[in-house]
């Protein structure tokens, strides 16, 4: 969102170090275990110091981060090692106090050296340990930049040690598909079962392929093959991590048939036989497939651990405490598409005096089991001085389970989408708006108290769920209430209330707390009919922290898929995680929430997650950012076709945020797609970038933010803007919104390219011609047209009309008349009025 000063240039500005002219060699002679091998860090300075620089080999190329402490550079050796030596060949930037780190897993590290008072230079450290990655962890700099490292090498000798390949069939009694069967007698099972007397067997023609789902990612060390008369000739045993993107572990040529077992190794949860020849003039056709994994001596990922050093717990006592608030703020205040992410958990207690100032990708959060139980006598404030007094540009950050006391009566909350305030008792007012009443575009509230009133001011729009007011001053455009007591009562005719008593089902986000001294993760119960908060009731379960794998950066995304896989749940610590391989959630009532905006960052075109047909996942509180390779979709819940009845026990999706570009280029065909169904999805913000870096029509392509497949679903705050064609697409039936918010794309070229089937413009909410029942309140979308000011969209809305169809409370506005809207939903509602910013509204359709 992006309503004024759309030309100002947002951007960082990095110090610039002067290079030396020459470069001291590293000690060591030996090609090092490191070099080539893929690198990771916290932090980069820019996109010329990417971590891969520091392992290169080339000692004109550097890694450096971003000017601030607690920062690291890791790298993966590939397999276990015996390491005896690292060298860190350091550029001017470099650390004076840091430690060499060592670890099997990516996760839980074993110091191998700390080094203190370097003078930079060459560092060259003898060492002696085990494992697969080395890190570098910064504690102090030299300089006021960051840590640079012109290369950073790891010395010693791979394990000769081969793992032990298991006996067992890995692939017995799995899910099976296949290209094509010969007939109904031979399905893609048959070669699963166990059975030598049944068989698969495909048409008779090339190529064509057998696949078997593993139902986890696994070490693959052997593959059997057992043939019926008509086999294959010439083939590939193949790898995947989610059924789409294949790693060929072994080509075969000339093969005769019979029995064979082929050596492999590679590992994925998902094996294909892949034939490219058959022997003979039938198609192809086995009696059986059997699949060995591998024990390779890893061990079990293990549950609990600290939180990582970029959660910074607090008691009242805790000295310097203002500081550490505002030396966060004053890295983050403007960083709108940095690499920082920070949270900040208050244990309960009272806290006095205290003024904790939010910037980008921070959290703040009570550890009690209720709000009350940590009583924050001060503010916590969100404000837009950064930006001159424009809040539309307060993203991503949150508060939530506290007691607010505000010093001057009112807190201040000046936020834009992405910034949910939830759990949270005002005893005093809420002020909506920035300092001098500039423009604001938020926001969303719930499951909180405010004694005092609410004054939303410049808001342009709000969503307030199950909570209670005081009072409810104003509102622009559109303000949704559901739940809430002391609501304003709807006027959406002549004003911008849509209130509903209740909220037809909800459950809230699962939060972290303290139970004496150890942490647990408390999951709200699901509540129907809901008016009012849920404490201090709390209706629900705790998990103990040691039942959660707590995620920090660097960790791989087969040590997270191996955590789900042991049954563990996730807390993804603060931090930008990069996925070579898709987060596969499958078991039911697993819980994944993120702290500080945890960013899961999918690279080489995969899926970030895909969440299977089962009940009661919850996921809440973290960011996926496409990456620059296109991917097919970002987050998937359920399967395609899934039936399966979820009512008791849904699936959540809460603060759960996606982003196409703007921290660079960024490509996905669909952000959010739903299968399964009964799914909650309350409160995302599903953006295609329209301002920072990596953004233009093509640059940041994503053709779909939101579609729905599964029936009876529920949205319950829903914010999805600027996608190249809907915004969103509801192809389930019973499905129902209670609160939307919505901006076309700004940058289509013209009319042309946003016409399809002699419309122009594609809705930006879209129920499909086949639904037959579907409901909705409080829905706007606004045109923001700067590349081609002359387009005249046919709606934002579009329906099919049948008696189950009731949408109520819709809105359509021209922002400064950069483009209209001939409509507001189908063909009914008046055209948008020129540059008055005037909403047109249909308060009831059909």
């Amino acid at each position: 969102m992006q309503l004024r000063s759309l030309g100002i240039a947002l951007a960082a500005t990095a110090a610039l170090i002067a290079l030396p002219t020459t470069h001291p060699p590293a000690a060591a002679v030996d090609t090092p275990l490191s070099q080539g091998k893929t690198a990771t860090a916290s932090s980069t300075e820019d996109a010329g110091t990417a971590a891969a620089k520091a392992v290169d080999g080339d000692t004109g190329t550097r890694w450096s981060s971003a000017a601030a402490d607690d920062q690291w550079f890791q790298v993966d050796l590939g397999a276990t090692a015996s390491v005896t030596q690292v060298v860190l060949n350091w550029e001017t930037a470099y650390g004076k106090d840091y430690k060499v780190q060592i670890s099997t897993d990516g996760t839980n590290w074993t110091d191998l050296k700390s080094v203190t008072g370097s003078d930079g230079g060459v560092d060259t450290l003898d060492v002696s340990g085990q494992g697969r990655y080395v890190r570098m962890l910064g504690v102090h700099r030299a300089t006021p930049w960051g840590y640079s490292l012109w290369e950073f090498q790891v010395f010693g000798s791979t394990s000769g040690t081969q793992p032990a390949c298991g006996t067992a069939n890995a692939a017995q009694g799995r899910p099976a598909t296949a290209s094509s069967t010969e007939n109904a007698g031979t399905p893609a099972s048959a070669a699963f079962d166990g059975d030598t007397g049944t068989r698969w067997s495909s048409q008779a023609s090339d190529p064509q392929w057998l696949q078997v789902d593993l139902g986890a990612v696994k070490d693959l060390c052997q593959v059997d093959l057992n043939w019926e008369a008509a086999y294959g000739k010439d083939l590939q045993l193949q790898a995947s991590a989610d059924g789409r993107n294949w790693t060929t572990l072994k080509t075969v040529t000339g093969a005769s048939g019979g029995t064979a077992s082929y050596d492999v190794s590679g590992s994925g949860r998902y094996l294909r036989i892949y034939g490219t020849a058959r022997g003979t003039g039938y198609g192809y056709s086995l009696w059986e497939v059997a699949v060995h994994t591998g024990s390779t001596g890893t061990p079990p990922v293990q549950g609990g651990g600290d939180l990582g050093p970029n959660v910074i717990v607090v008691d009242p006592s805790t000295p310097d405490l203002q500081k550490k608030f505002d030396d966060v703020f004053a890295q983050q205040e403007s960083s709108q598409f940095g690499t920082g992410r920070y949270q900040f958990l208050l244990k309960p207690g009272t806290y006095n005096g205290i003024n904790a100032q939010l910037g980008f990708y921070t959290s703040i959060s009570g550890l009690g089991l209720n709000p009350d139980d940590t009583q924050i006598n001060g503010d916590v404030t969100v404000d837009a001085g950064w930006f001159n007094g424009n809040a539309t540009q307060n993203f991503w950050r949150s508060a939530e389970n506290l007691a607010i006391k505000p010093s001057g009566g009112t807190d201040r909350w000046a936020v834009a989408q992405a910034a949910p305030f939830r759990r949270i008792h005002v005893q005093g007012g809420l002020d909506l708006a920035p300092n001098g009443y500039g423009w604001a575009s938020g926001g969303y509230i719930a499951d909180s108290k405010i004694d005092g009133t609410v004054g939303p001011y410049s808001q342009q729009q709000w969503y307030t769920r199950d909570s209670s007011v005081g009072g409810w001053t104003n509102g622009v455009w559109n303000m949704t209430f559901s739940g809430v007591q002391g609501a304003p009562a709807t006027n959406f005719d002549s004003g911008p209330y849509t209130t509903l008593d209740a909220t037809p089902v909800s459950r809230e986000k699962p939060f972290l707390y303290l139970d004496g001294s150890t942490y647990k993760v408390f999951v709200p119960a699901k509540r129907t009919n809901v008016r009012g908060v849920s404490w201090p009731a709390n209706a629900g379960t705790s998990i103990p922290l040691d039942q959660f794998y707590v995620v920090k950066p660097g960790a791989t995304a087969a040590t997270i898929n191996q955590a789900l896989a042991q049954g563990l749940n996730l807390l993804f610590t603060p931090g930008v995680y990069h996925l070579d391989r898709t987060i596969d959630i499958t078991r039911a009532n697993t819980v994944v929430l993120g702290l500080g905006l945890a960013t899961l960052v999918p690279d080489n075109g995969i899926d970030a997650m895909h969440v299977a047909d089962v009940d009661g996942v919850k996921l809440a509180g973290f960011l996926i950012d496409a990456g620059p390779v296109n991917s097919d979709t970002l987050l998937r819940i359920g399967t395609p076709g899934s039936t399966a009845d979820h009512s008791a026990n849904p699936t959540t999706m809460q603060d759960v945020f996606v982003r196409i570009g703007g921290a660079g280029p960024g490509l996905a065909t669909n952000s959010v797609v739903v299968n399964s169904d009964d799914v909650i999805i309350d409160h995302t913000w599903i953006w295609r970038a329209d301002h920072g870096s990596g953004v233009g029509w093509d640059t940041n392509r994503a053709d779909y933010g939101l579609r729905v497949n599964g029936d009876d679903v529920l949205a319950t705050g829903l914010f999805v803007e600027h996608f190249n064609k809907y915004d969103v697409y509801w192809n389930g039936e019973r499905g129902r919104t209670i609160f939307f918010q919505n901006e076309k794309a700004y940058d289509a070229p013209n009319a042309a390219a946003i016409t399809h089937d002699g419309i122009v413009g594609y809705a930006a909410y879209k129920v499909a011609d086949s639904v037959t029942t579907h409901e909705a309140w409080g829905l706007g979308s606004y045109c923001n047209y700067t590349a081609d000011p002359s387009i005249v969209q046919a709606h934002g809305f579009q329906v099919p009309t049948a008696a189950g169809i009731k949408m109520h409370d819709l809105l359509v506005i021209s922002l400064g008349g950069k483009g209209q809207y001939a409509h507001v939903v189908n063909t009914t509602g008046a055209p948008t009025s020129g540059t008055d910013t005037v909403p047109s509204k249909v308060t009831q359709f059909p």
